[in-house]
């Protein structure tokens, strides 16, 4: 008998809208993960990271930055999802973000609300900046792993 037989035919696992949802999904990592991308973000951080300060002063020139950033990477990312579904729509799947944030990874959950949430971006900036400037908040730092096994050397 075949596992897909004719009793189960007819039978679905979620609606069309969430296995599509789920394969924007899958999309949008496979693009959040490329090298293209990644290296396409770190030029662009690297090209801006120097003129954001970790204060609650916004400088005007932030909000340029925010748009050429939402510009280039919406663009790029609609791009990038469009030639592999093109059934996609930006706005659609930016309508149906909320209603499905916790069923997104928090990374990519956050680097998408970076396209349209200035805080988002902001903080982005600021944490890499301290990541260049050698203030990030390793807690890894001043760890010593001790063996709690005495060890004892043998000279033979």
């Amino acid at each position: 008998m075949a596992m897909w037989g004719s009793e189960m035919e007819g039978v679905v696992c979620g609606s069309e809208d969430e296995q599509r949802f789920d394969e924007i999904i899958g999309s949008i990592q496979d693009v959040l993960i490329s090298d293209e991308f990644l290296n396409l973000q770190q030029d662009f951080m690297d090209k801006y990271y120097h003129v954001f300060e970790d204060t609650e002063e916004n400088k005007f020139i932030y909000t340029d930055i925010f748009q050429e950033y939402n510009s280039i990477f919406e663009k790029y990312l609609e791009m990038r999802l469009t030639n592999k579904l093109p059934w996609f729509s930006m706005e659609k799947f930016a309508a149906s973000l909320t209603a499905h944030k916790h069923e997104i990874c928090d990374e990519i959950f956050e680097t998408l609300t970076s396209f349209t949430d200035f805080m988002t971006f902001k903080e982005m900036f600021v944490d890499y900046r301290a990541e260049k400037d050698g203030r990030n908040d390793d807690l890894m730092q001043g760890l010593v792993v001790q063996s709690l096994v005495p060890t004892t050397i043998s000279v033979a």
